[in-house]
């Protein structure tokens, strides 16, 4: 015991303190730097499912709310510049961790269920969609990357296609803000519209749940319209939908592609960022096709990607300028309705004919 207080004694007391200055200024460094913007991304988060509880809003989805409420806080109140190193950390790590775990609702099996000619429709109706939107948008005018999200948020699974699309188009917030904006509008429309036209239109559940999984925008919403009309009508709605998030990975990869290609055409471009992450979410749909997950630890891991999601594009909505919104015009806008109209008249007919 006197050795150790002996050689406690050799110490400097100036080394310990400035081994503990040193400490504290990192503390300090963490806390200026990330901590303040997560908080401030975790705080509307939690206004967000709030507000999902609250009668007339819970046909939003709680991302759709986070996005809302964070234009409304940056264009209010302002973003404190202390924030927004946790606001890019939110919008950026968190993002792609939630899009990885997208994968545990998925199985091959489940892609299988729909059968051949289920997969075909959704399939087809992907790709239609996609290239119908980026060429109706380069002949109306509206800029290319703000196009690609449009298109990816229609075709495949609405918010989590144009934020994954993102990583490898690198658009404008704004643009990102803009694209959801517009996807939800029209998500939501058929949402509430689709199930009414399902007696018009002569489809019975199985044919309805194609169809609702092949065309409407976001996750939630297809739930919504599918059960609307039925059990039957609803789990197949949702397998259909799951099917197209399940292709959200190739489509990246190929805009990644194309993203690599044309910057080896100019090397002054940058270098475009490689999709980790999507070799990660297919890996979770391998291991969730593989292994049984106990129900309640899905649940718990659903319940985070949304969390996270959702934190994602609060972060984005405190970064949306919307008088750089307006700037953009109505031309997106209507691009975003007729690649709605497109993807609900093309899915129909296929799902007629098959």
């Amino acid at each position: 015991m006197s050795s150790f207080t002996h050689i406690t004694n050799d110490i400097p007391k100036t080394l310990i303190q400035a081994d503990l200055a040193a400490g504290r200024k990192r503390l300090d460094s963490v806390w200026s730097g990330v901590i303040p913007g997560i908080v401030l991304v975790a705080m509307i988060t939690a206004v967000a499912f709030s507000a999902h509880n609250v009668s007339g809003f819970a046909l939003f989805s709680p991302m759709i709310l986070a996005v809302v409420a964070g234009m409304v806080y940056s264009n209010v109140l302002g973003t404190p510049a202390h924030a927004k190193a946790g606001i890019a950390f939110s919008q950026k790590r968190l993002l792609r961790f939630a899009i990885v775990l997208l994968g545990f609702q998925l199985t091959l099996g489940q892609v299988v269920s729909i059968g051949a000619g289920g997969v075909g429709i959704v399939a087809a109706t992907l790709g239609a969609t996609f290239l119908f939107t980026i060429t109706l948008g380069r002949l109306i005018g509206v800029d290319a990357k703000l196009a690609r999200l449009i298109a990816a948020g229609t075709s495949i699974c609405g918010a989590s296609a144009i934020v994954a699309t993102n990583i490898v188009t690198d658009a404008r917030d704004e643009d990102v803000t803009y694209a959801v904006a517009s996807i939800t509008l029209f998500g939501t429309v058929a949402m509430l519209g689709f199930p009414l036209l399902a007696p018009v239109l002569g489809l019975d559940q199985h044919a309805f749940g194609l169809w609702a999984g092949a065309s409407i925008h976001e996750v939630a919403q297809v739930i919504g319209a599918g059960f609307q009309n039925g059990t039957q009508s609803g789990e197949i709605a949702t397998v259909a939908k799951l099917t197209r998030v399940a292709m959200l990975a190739p489509m990246v990869v190929a805009l990644g592609l194309m993203a690599r290609r044309k910057s080896s055409d100019d090397r002054s471009a940058a270098r475009p960022p490689m999709p980790w992450f999507v070799a990660a979410f297919v890996a979770v749909v391998a291991l969730n096709s593989l292994v049984t997950v106990p129900a309640e630890v899905k649940a718990a891991i659903v319940l985070a990607t949304t969390i996270m999601l959702t934190m994602g594009l609060a972060a984005m909505g405190l970064q949306a300028d919307i008088s750089q919104l307006r700037s953009r015009g109505l031309r997106p806008l209507a691009l975003a309705l007729c690649a709605f109209l497109f993807i609900g008249g093309f899915s129909l007919m296929l799902v007629k004919l098959i």
